[in-house]
């Protein structure tokens, strides 16, 4: 007699694979944006909270690059934030990301297919005491790189 052999168990061993595999490619390609978005914020606030101001510009778009060069950015930043605030440094949050279609960064800018906002809340103390700030910031994606913007709509 011939015994038929139980294909259950490979067929749930291959379910079980292609639902990891559908898990990873939505992860990487539909929440891996966001995740990029993300991290792109958290590098930018972990370079101003080391006062590292050179290199959080570098994480700006093109377009806010124009409006601020390297090193006006970067005096302009210590003046403010240590000189006025007079804090030498800040811890800071990150919101979750609300996706955006066609966001502008000035009333007759350029749209942007894709951004990202997260609002940011800086918590500074200084010689005035402890005080927090929030800014909204905004992420688009510029030559394969994920890059951050402000809203500068009126």
């Amino acid at each position: 007699m011939r015994r038929r052999r139980n294909n259950h168990a490979m067929y749930f061993v291959v379910g079980v694979g292609l639902v990891f595999l559908l898990m990873y490619l939505f992860s990487t390609f539909i929440m891996g944006a966001e995740r990029k978005a993300k991290s792109v914020v958290a590098d930018y606030y972990h370079y101003e909270s080391a006062q590292d101001y050179s290199r959080s510009w570098e994480l700006l778009h093109t377009e806010m690059k124009t409006k601020f060069g390297r090193g006006a950015f970067a005096s302009d930043r210590v003046h403010v934030f240590n000189g006025h605030f007079g804090a030498e440094t800040f811890s800071y949050e990150v919101s979750k990301a609300n996706k955006l279609k066609n966001w502008k960064m000035e009333k007759d800018g350029e749209s942007f297919g894709t951004a990202y906002e997260f609002e940011v809340r800086q918590d500074y103390h200084g010689k005035y005491g402890h005080f927090a700030f929030v800014q909204f910031v905004y992420v688009v994606e510029e030559d394969g790189e994920w890059r951050i913007l402000w809203d500068y709509k009126k």
